[in-house]
């Protein structure tokens, strides 16, 4: 019975841990390790991050292993925790993850990313169209948004959703949920299981593009202003743990990623340099919807 208990322990340690080896196991075995908020499905996640594991491998000279988390919130806890040392994060999830862990950096993003946009949909049966101005039309509509710690699905569209009413969601909709990720969101409005949400612009067109999208059944009633969003960030203790530029050397490799195969699969046109004051407006606007103390 001690044994059984002794095995169910382990088991449980190591579904916790989400299957990441520790920062300790990734030096022994000369392994860099890194993860990506979830976004999309996991499936398409591995797909995506298992080319760009192979990338930086080549580039580094080394052995490179992305492993994917369930959760913004996993993500965030396995770069606190050392288990991974870089990172794929939205604007609020990388905030939090550098908040927490000294010294880390946002080295890289996505060429369009400081210019991020949230698209508001709706089903076509709520009669809602486009418009260049807030839609306060949502009112007493059932809405989604996307994951809890997300910064297009979440941040925000909140923002926005209390500036034009002056009070929280919950006493704007008749029913408010929280999908988990954008292509989620996207799918709970074309059902109807959700008169309207918010999503992430490139899944969005990403979405028209593989046709997993009806535009007869839903549609983009309104965009938000550009902000600030994707970005890489890595561990300020990697050089000591790696060598002596070794985070200038992971930055290098994510800006000269060239491969326009590679670069769809995020999809971006390129990454460009990135530095965490880029991301104070996400940090006070955190801070103002009290998610960040």
């Amino acid at each position: 019975m001690k044994l059984l208990s002794s095995f169910v322990a382990v088991v449980i340690a190591f579904s916790v841990a989400g299957g990441i080896c520790s920062a300790d196991q990734a030096r022994a075995s000369g392994k860099f390790v890194f993860t990506a908020i979830p976004d999309q499905d996991e499936s398409k996640l591995r797909k995506r991050f298992g080319k760009v594991a192979t990338y930086l491998s080549k580039e580094l000279g080394m052995k490179v292993e992305y492993v994917p988390v369930k959760s913004y919130a996993a993500a965030v806890t396995a770069f606190r925790n050392n288990q991974v040392q870089l990172a794929w994060f939205g604007g609020l999830s990388g905030v939090r993850a550098r908040l927490l862990v000294k010294g880390s950096t946002a080295i890289a993003q996505g060429k369009k990313d400081p210019f991020f946009e949230t698209y508001f949909i709706a089903h076509s049966s709520t009669g809602l169209s486009y418009s260049k101005n807030f839609p306060k039309g949502i009112a007493g509509k059932t809405f989604t948004f996307g994951s809890k710690g997300s910064t297009s699905g979440r941040l925000m569209p909140e923002y926005h959703i209390r500036q034009a009413f002056g009070k929280a969601p919950s006493q704007v909709f008749k029913r408010v949920g929280f999908s988990g990720n954008h292509s989620r969101t996207v799918s709970l409005v074309q059902s109807g299981a959700f008169q309207v949400g918010a999503t992430n612009f490139k899944v969005w067109k990403r979405g028209l593009k593989d046709g997993s999208i009806d535009p007869k059944k839903v549609k983009v009633i309104w965009k938000t202003p550009g902000y600030p969003d994707y970005n890489w960030t890595i561990r300020g203790d990697v050089d000591q743990s790696f060598g002596n530029g070794f985070s200038k050397k992971v930055q290098k490799a994510l800006l000269s990623m060239s491969d326009p195969d590679l670069l769809k699969s995020f999809p971006r046109e390129a990454f460009i340099s990135a530095k965490n004051d880029d991301y104070k407006p996400i940090l006070d606007t955190a801070k103002l919807l009290k998610l960040i103390d």
